[in-house]
């Protein structure tokens, strides 16, 4: 019986047919399909059929957490992805170091030229002012993440994460002020202080050198900061508490940096690992197979077939589809190990965004019915020994597998 479970998630790998084909379908993938051959393979809804799954929430259902419970917006995550030890009642916000117009008046006057600032991502001293400088009535931590990319927390009493974003999600437009969507006041109070961080840390970006030198150098300076998707940290019980096991999570992405850490696993750090086609998928495969050898169960997460789809670029999610393929060798040697393999949404080419539709999934165990499906696709899967499950319903099955799942009655 298998004692440690590696779960590769492909995301965005799913797609629909165009001219009847996917990327999956006409990519060689003599890997994916050696799993499928050894496995019981079925179709999956992330969330429930029909029902387009964002990364975060695909991940949490796989992972055995209902996101109808635990989801409150994506800022915790992102929080806990760049390394903020969140707290339970914080209240987190994604956000962007962005370029604001540089003249007199207020923050919310002035119109938004570049929401990412160039992706200027040389950030570390622009957090470091706004930390020493800005006083809030609050505790609060703001820390870089990746690129343009940063988090922050709010922390204290007469909070509340029901209040709108800043970020008007388009330039040519101001930052829009804060207002509590709720008639409470912690949602006032919390409103007023997201104001008074937006104005204050503007006001502190615009003065600092680095983006004088930038401004000068007709470069665009990173002025401003744009919150956005503010969510509570819940009370949120372990991976370990809940299943009794260890949680190792191999991936390039903050994200799901975040929902592991949020779950209590360890992340594990590849150098040259990130969401693009350019990441080290060898040394991220290496990482893998090294941690399975510490935790007991051991996420491969994916990230680039979504990217390249999100680009409508067909022949370049073949591509990758191919590489990652050859890369996956080592994989079917490893012994003693519930090896699953599947998605967290289906990204469509021809949509460009996250789909509604099911994802192939894989289960390869000694324990398994092995049917007869002989590839890894959308079209073969739903004819496998799994049928058609849930993301809800692939731990209970990998817990069954694997001899540790208790006895419901008597």
């Amino acid at each position: 019986m298998s004692s440690k479970v590696l779960m590769i998630i492909l995301d965005g790998i799913a797609d629909r047919p165009i001219d009847n084909k996917t990327p999956l379908l006409v990519a060689k993938t003599p890997n994916l399909d050696s799993l499928a051959m050894r496995g019981i393979n079925g179709i999956m809804d992330p969330i429930s059929p029909g029902i387009r799954a964002g990364s975060d929430v695909g991940h949490l259902a796989l992972l055995g957490y209902d996101p109808y419970k635990y989801y409150t917006g994506r800022g915790p995550i992102e929080a806990a992805g760049t390394g903020i030890n969140i707290k339970e009642g914080d209240i987190a916000f994604r956000a962007n170091f962005a370029t604001v117009e540089e003249k007199d008046g207020s923050f919310f006057e002035k119109k938004v030229i570049d929401r990412r600032a160039g992706r200027f991502s040389q950030t570390d001293e622009l957090v470091e002012a706004v930390m020493d400088e800005l006083s809030l009535d609050t505790e609060f931590i703001l820390k870089r993440g990746s690129g343009h990319r940063a988090a922050l927390i709010l922390r204290g009493e007469d909070l509340s994460d029901k209040i709108s974003d800043v970020d008007p999600k388009k330039e040519g437009k101001p930052p829009k002020k804060a207002i509590p969507l709720v008639s409470e006041e912690a949602a006032i109070n919390t409103a007023r202080l997201v104001n008074k961080f937006s104005e204050g840390s503007h006001d502190i970006l615009r003065k600092h050198s680095l983006n004088k030198a930038l401004y000068e150098k007709g470069r665009l300076p990173a002025n401003a900061l744009l919150l956005r998707g503010p969510g509570k940290v819940p009370r949120i019980e372990s991976f370990k508490e809940k299943y009794g096991l260890s949680l190792g999570v191999v991936t390039g992405t903050s994200l799901i940096k975040g929902i592991g850490k949020m779950l209590g696993g360890i992340v594990i750090d590849v150098e040259g690992a990130t969401g693009s086609p350019d990441t080290n998928i060898e040394g991220k495969i290496k990482a893998a197979l090294d941690a399975i050898k510490r935790f007991d169960v051991v996420i491969l997460h994916i990230k680039a077939f979504d990217e390249l789809a999100h680009d409508g670029d067909f022949q370049g999610k073949v591509r990758f589809i191919e590489k990652v393929d050859k890369a996956l060798t080592p994989i079917l040697s490893l012994n003693n190990c519930c090896i699953v393999v599947t998605a967290d949404h289906s990204t469509p080419i021809s949509v460009r965004n996250h789909s509604g539709d099911p994802v192939p999934v894989t289960l390869v165990d000694e324990n398994v019915r092995r049917d007869r499906i002989d590839s890894f696709d959308e079209f073969s899967a739903p004819s496998g020994g799994l049928c058609r499950i849930r993301g809800l319903d692939l731990m209970p099955i990998i817990m069954d597998l694997i001899g540790v799942a208790e006895k419901y009655g008597a």
